[in-house]
Order: structure tokens, then sequence, then C-alpha cells
């Protein structure tokens, strides 16, 4: 005989569908006003959150031209990512990308740079923030899964923009974090995504030096973490922490440019021996890839230094060194996408071209290896190369599915006649 819903309990259920995607949940709140209440209560959420990180994945972010008339179109994939250690392998493995959505809101300027001085891109608990054009001065956030999405109110910057996100776990509150030019007017300020209407606050920066932004964010237990110029004592760079849930600050002096990322749920700085900040070596904005081609030796030894932030309070830091040399690692193509909750380091291609292979890279320090993993399912419909963005860990979370402030569509963008006052006193 089969089983009817009414004669399964409510656990049984939950249990079973908090091992299904999101959008099939989505469907099943259909159902009846009993699932619909089920699925929605606190319970089932912390399960399926739980489930779902169980199976973390790798999200890719293409921004790129579908035609000639087109501006950027962001397309989302994702893949699972590689979680076992694994042994020494000369092959490569394949991994299929699934596609989640395309995503270009009519009007709505969002191109890529890899200069964070002019492009912001961020994520934090399953949801993605962008700044693509400070002319426009309109960031969105928007849930790669489901595509709804929500324009932020207009924030005018001057010369350069500098914008984060962050995601208090307590509170459970997502906050943007925009950051103003080191030399123009106006002020710092903060928005939280909530049930409340989209407002940019001021918020106050305690040095009254404003710090140059050399880096994007990330986001480890409810602490914001970006790299700075240091204006103060001998160092050339200092770690600013933002607290998203107090939205206070404090710093930590660092001697090098580097990367930052969450590595087993620390703060880590991790760059190449050879790193050098390219864009303190020139006055206005070169792009990455030619200087790269230009400067980086093809054939040099890979040499990568890890930090991992073991103590806060006394800036006590481990300190690791891998060597390496794999002819298949061309690192002058490679970003640094971040570490897997086992500790592997991933790298990923920068650029996505039509018909050429796609590869990311695992690197697992304690038993050095590298495996390579090429990555199939981008498709033909780019006429260009594009920019890709990719993020480790990437968690499915009902609770960002749910935010009313997201929707499906967005009323038409009205461009506004003045700067605010507030940013012109």
């Amino acid at each position: 005989a089969i089983m009817n819903s009414s004669s399964l309990t409510n656990d049984l259920i939950m249990e079973i569908l908090s091992r299904l995607p999101s959008k099939s949940v989505s469907r099943f709140r259909c159902v009846s006003k009993r699932w619909a209440s089920m699925f929605a209560s606190p319970y089932f959420k912390e399960l399926f959150v739980t489930r779902s990180s169980a199976k973390p994945r790798l999200l890719f972010a293409i921004a790129g031209n579908v035609t000639e008339e087109d501006d950027y179109v962001w397309s989302f994939f994702s893949t699972p990512q590689l979680e076992n250690p694994y042994e020494k392998s000369s092959s490569t493995l394949v991994a299929a990308a699934e596609f989640h959505m395309k995503f270009s809101p009519e009007s709505l300027k969002i191109y890529h740079s890899y200069d964070p001085r002019y492009f912001s891109i961020g994520y934090a608990s399953g949801l993605i923030y962008i700044y693509g054009c400070r002319y426009q001065g309109r960031p969105l956030i928007c849930n790669p899964n489901t595509g709804r999405y929500a324009i932020l109110p207009y924030r005018y910057t001057y010369r350069k923009a500098y914008s984060f996100f962050g995601f208090d776990p307590i509170d459970k509150q997502y906050k943007a974090l925009s950051m103003l030019y080191s030399c123009g007017p106006g002020h710092n300020k903060i928005l939280t995504l909530g049930d409340g209407d989209l407002t940019w606050r001021k918020i106050k920066f305690p040095s009254p030096e404003r710090p140059g932004i050399e880096s994007d964010g990330i986001c480890i237990n409810g602490v914001l973490y970006f790299l700075a110029e240091s204006y103060q004592g001998s160092l050339d760079y200092v770690i600013v922490c933002f607290d998203v849930r107090s939205e206070t600050f404090t710093y930590i002096d660092v001697e090098k440019f580097c990367r930052l990322i969450n590595y087993k749920g620390k703060l880590a700085m991790i760059y190449w021996e050879d790193d050098v900040d390219i864009y303190a070596m020139c006055n206005i904005p070169k792009d990455l890839d030619e200087y790269l081609e230009e400067n980086l030796d093809v054939d040099a030894t890979n040499e990568l230094r890890v930090w991992v932030l073991e103590d806060v309070e006394k800036q006590k830091w481990s300190k690791y060194a891998y060597t390496w040399t794999d002819d298949t690692f061309f690192r002058r193509h490679l970003s640094i996408a971040g570490a897997t909750a086992s500790g592997e380091i991933v790298f990923s291609m920068r650029k996505y071209t039509s018909k050429q292979p796609f590869y990311v890279f695992y690197f697992n320090p304690e038993m050095n290896t590298l495996q390579r993993v090429e990555i199939q399912g981008f498709g033909e419909a780019f006429n260009k190369t594009c920019s890709v963005c990719t993020f480790v860990n990437h968690v499915e979370d009902l609770d960002a599915n749910d935010l009313k402030q997201l929707k499906s569509v967005h009323p038409p963008l009205v461009q506004p006649e003045y700067y605010e006052s507030s940013d012109s006193e």
C-alpha cells in the first residue's frame, strides 16, 4: 500500500524533504497549509541548512555578454566541492556544473572589474552582493539559486567605491557596508537587509584617516575582514575587522599585501612569495591579466604562504609555507577562491571562453597534492571571454530564500535628480 502524507509524521516528512534542493522545498510548500507551516518552522530551516552544509558547493558567478548589444549578463552555476582527501593523481577529474539562473535587471549596469576600487562582489550565507557601477550608484543583493533580488537605494560615491557584505549569525541579519574614497567627501554608511525599509545609515569610522581598500571582504562568524593600506605605524597594510552585529571596527597589522580567506573557521592571509600589490604600482588601473602576462614567469616555482590567525587578541599567527611545481598549474590565469571546510585551498580560473576547458584546482596542504578538476556545463551562449568569480562552501539557506525584500522583479529605476544631502556635508 502507498502511504499518503496524513499517515506520515511531521518529523519523518521533514527528515525526508530536508535532503531536497531548496527549489523543491518551495514547491512542496504548496501541497497544504500543514506542509507550508512545517517548512516555515525554525526547526525545519535549521535541519535543512545542516543537511545543506554537509554538501557544500562551489558557486560560479560568470559575467559576460550574450549578444553584442547586451550589457553584462550574470549567470550562476554550482558544482559539488571535492571534499574527501585524495591520493596524488596525474589525471584530471570532471565535474558537471548545475545551472541556476541568468541575471540582468533592466537598466542596471553590473559590469565586472578585478580592481576592488571600482567593483565590489561579496558572498555571505547564500546571498551575493554586487556593486558594479559607482556612477549609477545602485548596489544589489541577489539569491543565486532562486534569482530573487533587491536593488538597494542610491548610494553616491566620489571617484572610487568600496562596498562589502556581511552576515550576523546571531540576529541572522545581512548588512552592506559602504566605505568612501579616502580623499573624497561624504560619509561611510551601512544598510541592514531586514523586514523594514532599505535605508543607508551613517557609521563612524574610528580613525580620522580613511583607509585605501586593497581587497574584497570575507565574512567569518559575523566579522567582516578586508585589507587596507596603513596610515599609522611602520607596516604598510592593516586588516580592518568589522563586527557585523555591534557595527564596530578593530585592526590587525600585517606585513605585506595578501588575500584573505576563511580557513577552517579562522581568518587566514594567503599570498605568493613573489606577490606584488599591482594597484599600488600605478596611478591608473592596470589590467590584471596584462600585468601578469608581462611580469609573471610562467616557469616560476609556486611558493605559497598561508598565515592562520590563532589568537585575535594577541594577533598570533600560525605560519605555513608550501612549494610545488606542476605543468598544468598556470598561476597567472588563476585566482584564490578560498578553502574548503576540510582545509583544501581552491584555485579557479578567472576567465571562461566558450568551447575552451575551464579548471579549478584543489591543493591539499597536509598531503602536498594538487588535483585538477575540469568544470563542464557552462555552455556556449557567451560570445566573448567572460569573467568568473568563484566562491567556496556555498550552502542553500531557506532563511535567505524567504527574505521578504528579495523580489522576482523590480520597479523601474529612477535616476536621482541630486546627490544625497548627507553626502555633500
